[in-house]
């Protein structure tokens, strides 16, 4: 049987406005599709109290209602899970997702995924919520990840994501002292010729840019601040490695096990207004102990 989500959300025409219902709506961030997925139901939109058509005019002072549903069949097993939530509201959560955690349901991690475990909590207001993550991380990266609720706030991250609009900052702690401390990397990354997982730079490649800075250095080991313009695959981990410093712990790209058993990368920040409430959101994910510890371990 069908389950329903219905999101409301208001809002009053600004003085000085005179446009379509659509116009404004597009204004706010809605998408063409999303206009055409809300029309499958006649009181999607209501202008002063009565149900409109997105070709209506609206002006300074109405009263728009807008509702969102989604009816849906559940994709993702629920599953009872320890999970840290940040953060929730009716659109969106942030999570700090562990470190070993898969994102994603694939073959032999059916059960044991962020997916698993945000359907699981959302299942309990909404059994047919859709999981939609809008940042994924790798199953060995920990930190901070956004999870849509809705199609429309799904639509509206991933537009925010194409145009820079959500700040994402990194840790990664890498071997010995990056040169210089800090500077920016700019280079195209490409899938590598006989690999279905890694990464290459590649001239011909997706554009990437990275911007690094040396927080720490203790141990033989610095603990590197990366700011992303770009979200390409695996993009941190290779851009450290070109310029000589790879992340400690990599599997793919560093096999450096001596003091972490994964990938030393935690999404430490995410700074974005939300996009449908207009609020400022800023979270930050502490170190991890793992990476703490390497840190902090007195080498013999």
């Amino acid at each position: 049987m069908n389950n329903m989500m219905i999101r409301e959300i208001t809002y009053i025409i600004p003085a000085q406005e005179s446009c379509r219902l659509s116009t404004f709506l597009r204004r706010k961030g809605y998408s063409r599709q999303n206009l055409v997925e809300m029309k499958k139901y006649p009181d999607c939109a209501m202008v002063n109290g009565d149900p409109a058509h997105f070709n209506v005019p609206v002006r300074s002072g109405d009263r728009v209602v807008i509702r969102i549903r989604e009816t849906h069949e559940p994709t993702v097993l629920p599953v009872r899970l320890p999970i840290k939530i940040l953060y929730e509201d009716e659109d969106l959560l942030i999570v700090d997702k562990p470190a070993g955690m898969p994102t994603h349901p694939s073959f032999g991690n059916y059960d044991n995924t962020l997916a698993n475990a945000v359907t699981w909590h959302c299942c309990r207001q909404d059994p047919g919520f859709v999981f939609r993550c809008s940042n994924r991380l790798d199953r060995d990266t920990s930190g901070l990840t956004v999870v849509a609720k809705h199609f429309v706030s799904a639509g509206m991250l991933s537009e925010m994501g194409v145009r820079h609009a959500i700040r994402r900052d990194y840790l990664a702690i890498v071997r010995g002292v990056p040169q210089p401390s800090s500077g920016t990397i700019d280079k195209p990354l490409g899938r590598k010729p006989g690999s279905i997982l890694e990464r290459t730079i590649d001239p011909d490649g997706e554009q990437a840019v990275t911007h690094y800075h040396v927080l720490e250095t203790k141990n033989g080991h610095s603990l590197v601040s990366l700011t992303l313009e770009t979200g390409r695959t695996h993009q941190i981990r290779i851009h450290m490695k070109s310029i000589g410093y790879p992340l400690i712990g990599d599997y793919l790209y560093n096999p450096d096990f001596e003091y972490i058993s994964r990938q030393a990368l935690n999404a430490h920040r995410l700074r974005f207004t939300q996009p449908l409430t207009g609020k400022a959101l800023d979270f930050v994910s502490e170190l991890p102990e793992d990476m703490r510890h390497v840190l902090e371990q007195p080498r013999s």
